[in-house]
């Protein structure tokens, strides 16, 4: 059995259409939207409605977290727009090109830029869509638990640390956790260009020193300072940022 994972898809559709290649299944670890690409700042949902230099301004804002600068821009840049409504328009064209794209069959988790209410309407035939919830694959039991935790950057699907626990405990013992975010871990959780560590998942870890699955699979940092490491039994991998690299990690068994 050979499964292919992805995760921080954001906007690639043509490597995305290409990932199941070779692979009796697809995992998708979530963050199909693009709303702003750090390395090309002309992408992405922002670019497109307030230009390239205000794109420019905020990541510089962010990635000297200077959060309360990078609001007050947004919120001058708003200013008089609807702005549920552009966001929403532009994540649905997204969607309709991301969900097209998915080989079958596709599991699929969300990720923290994700809107998960709109998942129902675009996931089509051979797309299995599961959050807090099982799948086994030829004899393994796979665990997926979608979102992010609360931080600063205030994205869409972000959610209480006990929410998230609950969602975790409710999957019992798994042979592989699937989840969008990495589990707490100073190593998994910080990202070297962008200079900050991330929200990992207490839980997460907690989880694996309990229920030792063979492997933890996640995203959400884009460029980890350890991109794998032994938690005991556990083979935790961040499977990549599929945006930039175009690539699935593999598992085979």
């Amino acid at each position: 059995m050979r499964v292919h994972v992805v995760s921080d898809v954001h906007g690639n559709a043509a490597d995305l259409a290409n990932a199941g290649d070779g692979a009796d299944a697809l995992i998708c670890l979530g963050d199909l939207v693009l709303f702003l690409d750090y390395a090309d700042h002309s992408r992405g949902i922002f670019p497109d409605l307030f230009g390239v230099e205000n794109a420019d301004r905020i990541v510089e804002l962010r990635t000297a977290r200077r959060f309360e600068e990078a609001r007050e821009l947004g919120r001058r840049l708003w200013a008089g727009l609807d702005r549920d409504a552009a966001i929403l328009a532009a994540v649905r064209k997204q969607y309709t090109e991301m969900f097209a794209a998915f080989p079958t069959p596709t599991y699929a988790t969300y990720g923290n830029v994700d809107i998960p209410h709109l998942w129902s309407e675009y996931a089509r035939p051979g797309t299995t869509v599961l959050d807090g919830q099982r799948v086994e694959l030829d004899g393994l039991v796979f665990g997926f638990v979608g979102g992010g935790l609360r931080s600063p950057m205030r994205t869409p699907f972000e959610i209480s640390d006990e929410e998230y626990a609950a969602k975790v405990e409710a999957l019992g013992e798994v042979d592989v956790l699937c989840t969008h975010i990495p589990p707490e871990v100073p190593e998994l959780t910080y990202d070297t260009v962008a200079r900050r560590f991330e929200r990992g998942s207490r839980a997460l870890l907690d989880a694996i020193h309990r229920i030792r699955p063979r492997y933890s699979l996640f995203g959400h940092v884009h460029q980890p300072l350890a991109r794998r490491m032994r938690i005991g039994a556990t083979e935790c991998v961040n499977v990549g940022h599929f945006a930039a690299t175009g690539r699935p990690w593999a598992l085979e068994w």
